[in-house]
């Protein structure tokens, strides 16, 4: 048995200064982050406060939330979770314009930065002109591995990441890490504590341990031999499906969000007679099972491999090249 606030204590210590933060705690995944990290900003260290969460009104807290139109995809969401409202704005003009005396926070999210027409720098530069807290979502950028300090150190007070994906850690946690003060008015809202929002975003000792397992493996891993570990596993599925007629295959590097090298597999349709979802369900209850990512097209899918084991890439391209076959006119 453990005392769980000594845990966080001491493994978020240890994550800070990995992350060149201030200050960090495990989360139930990125989403409760998110969530947590608001609450915090909106009561800062008032108990009185803290449970009145997500009612506002009446409150004295803030109660906007501003965020680039183009940001806007869902995720937002667990901002709203606290009971604040999104204001969307797409310049720095407007930026300016939509700041007042109830604006809580300024937000950035990660994987739409090429999308918006206000980069990181301009975004907290503004927000710390009107003495505001930013936070960004980072849950999918790693790797690069610097990602996990760039954002401490470019200056947001918040940085919110997934525990999982191609950090390979607790899939069901997370990370808050930023402004110590943020920090702990943040785990105010978080369990073992109760009578708050958080309360049903629990993470167990296991969790918590495990994700500072993780992320301090991924951090001493030698990255650059992982990368090419993935690049020969794209080849070999590559290479023994290009001879397919009406095959077509190109390597991807998303800019931003699960950056990895990715396959994208089109087929031309009067050669191929089956479509996108329709070769995802084959593949899917195939044995073994094997799941795809939906591509642009009604005629293409997407092949990731961080996530295979030594050997399982020949087995991927067997099946793929299996089924591209059997379905040529």
């Amino acid at each position: 048995y453990v005392m769980l606030e000594e845990v966080q204590d001491k493994v978020g210590e240890k994550i800070a200064a990995l992350c060149h933060a201030e200050a960090a705690f495990v989360t139930a995944g990125c989403w409760s982050a998110l969530v947590l990290g608001t609450a915090g900003v909106l009561t800062g260290m008032d108990l009185k406060k803290v449970a009145q969460l997500p009612k506002l009104e009446g409150t004295g807290m803030k109660s906007e939330v501003i965020i680039q139109k183009s940001h806007i995809n869902g995720y937002d969401h667990a901002l709203t979770n606290a009971g604040v409202t999104i204001i969307t704005v797409e310049t720095k003009e407007e930026v300016e314009a939509a700041i007042n005396e109830r604006t809580a926070m300024l937000w950035f999210l990660n994987r739409e930065a090429p999308m918006g027409k206000i980069q990181h720098e301009e975004w907290i530069s503004i927000a710390k002109k009107h003495n505001l807290p930013t936070m960004i979502d980072m849950a999918a950028d790693v790797p690069p591995v610097e990602n996990l300090w760039k954002y401490n150190d470019m200056g947001f007070d918040l940085v919110c990441i997934s525990g999982g994906k191609a950090m390979c850690g607790p899939q069901s946690a997370g990370i808050l890490m930023g402004k110590k003060d943020l920090i702990a008015a943040a785990r105010l809202s978080a369990p073992p504590a109760g009578g708050n929002i958080g309360r049903g975003m629990k993470v167990n000792k296991e969790e918590i341990i495990g994700m500072y397992v993780a992320l301090e493996s991924y951090i001493n891993r030698d990255h650059q031999k992982e990368w090419r570990i993935w690049e020969d596993r794209i080849a070999v599925i590559k290479n023994a499906i290009d001879n397919v007629a009406g095959v077509t295959t190109e390597v991807i590097i998303p800019p931003v969000a699960n950056h990895n090298p990715s396959l994208v597999i089109s087929w031309d349709p009067n050669k191929i007679k089956i479509t996108r979802d329709g070769m995802g369900e084959k593949l899917r209850k195939g044995n073994p099972s094997i799941e795809t990512i939906a591509w642009e097209t009604e005629n293409s899918i997407r092949i990731t491999v961080f996530m295979l084991k030594t050997g399982q890439e020949k087995i991927v391209a067997t099946r793929i090249k299996e089924e591209l076959t059997m379905a040529s006119a």
